[in-house]
């Protein structure tokens, strides 16, 4: 099933991510994770995209498994980093004969340094809008984009940033994801932004639990802006006592949750970092 058919629902639902993993012991501790979160009926299940060798390859299988052994609805994420559009359209065909129909579209980082320069493959793509396209024209695709509630590190400003992420949409994208942030007023006015674009598809949110303090490192890599003042103050005092910080952590995540629902948002996207149980407790909470 189409991801935005999966989130035409009358309340908001959520999702989950996954990342590719690196051997069968991050395979197995994946796959508890699929099956833990199976039953909760995700609206749907992405898996992110290496470029390079055996990651792209885990995630072509991963994405392929989930769609053929499970009752889930998959997501694979597709970049442009190092690829030529021959190899795109491989990949694309790959996940086609697998089974999933649902490909998230980024252009991606540069391989080594997520702020390095962006160089394109002498014979790939240039913007994520012709990744969007390309993977249009080979099939009955839905398609998403990502979208930057701070901003992407090489927009100009945030209003060049709405505008290059209503290209993506025009291109043909039928929802966006956003990266991590955790004050939520940077979301709803990148919600803003796009509706004063005209641009009417799903804007989910990207959420993480925060369960240790090395994840709370984590999201400020992740979401490229420091963590806020007021949640570094709560959660670092806990630092040494790990089931005060974890529980600390989730609620956090939980109140942001809670506010992002209450405007109206059609599913909470939930980074995973390949673990289910804090992402099951938020849930749980939220009565999802």
């Amino acid at each position: 099933m189409a991801v935005v058919d999966r989130l035409r629902t009358e309340r908001t639902t959520f999702s989950v991510e996954f990342f590719p993993p690196r051997d069968d012991a991050e395979e197995r501790v994946l796959w508890r994770a699929v099956r833990e979160l199976e039953p909760l009926d995700p609206a749907f299940v992405s898996v992110t995209y290496g470029a390079g060798g055996s990651s792209r390859d885990r995630t072509i299988r991963t994405t392929g498994r989930i769609a053929q052994e499970t009752t889930l609805t998959p997501m694979a994420h597709l970049t442009a980093v190092d690829h030529s559009v021959a190899e795109l359209r491989n990949v694309i065909g790959w996940y086609a004969a697998s089974g999933v129909q649902n490909v998230l579209a980024v252009r991606g980082d540069p391989p080594g340094d997520p702020n390095g320069e962006w160089v394109r493959h002498p014979e790939g793509l240039e913007y994520a809008e012709e990744l969007v396209r390309l993977i249009r024209e080979l099939g009955d695709f839905c398609v998403g984009v990502a979208a930057f509630p701070h901003g992407h590190p090489r927009s100009a400003d945030l209003d060049v940033d709405a505008d290059h992420l209503a290209r993506k949409i025009r291109a043909g994208a039928g929802f966006a994801i956003a990266q991590l942030f955790l004050e939520p007023e940077y979301f709803l006015r990148l919600r803003d932004r796009l509706a004063a674009r005209g641009c009417d598809v799903p804007l989910l949110p990207g959420v993480m639990p925060i369960t240790t303090p090395r994840v709370l490192a984590k999201f400020g890599e992740l979401a490229g802006v420091p963590v806020p003042s007021a949640i570094a103050d709560q959660l670092l005092p806990l630092a040494d006592d790990p089931a005060g910080f974890r529980q600390a952590g989730v609620d956090v995540v939980t109140r942001l949750c809670e506010r992002l629902i209450a405007e109206g948002v059609p599913a909470l996207h939930f980074y995973t970092l390949n673990r289910s149980k804090a992402t099951r407790q938020v849930v749980a909470a939220l009565g999802l």
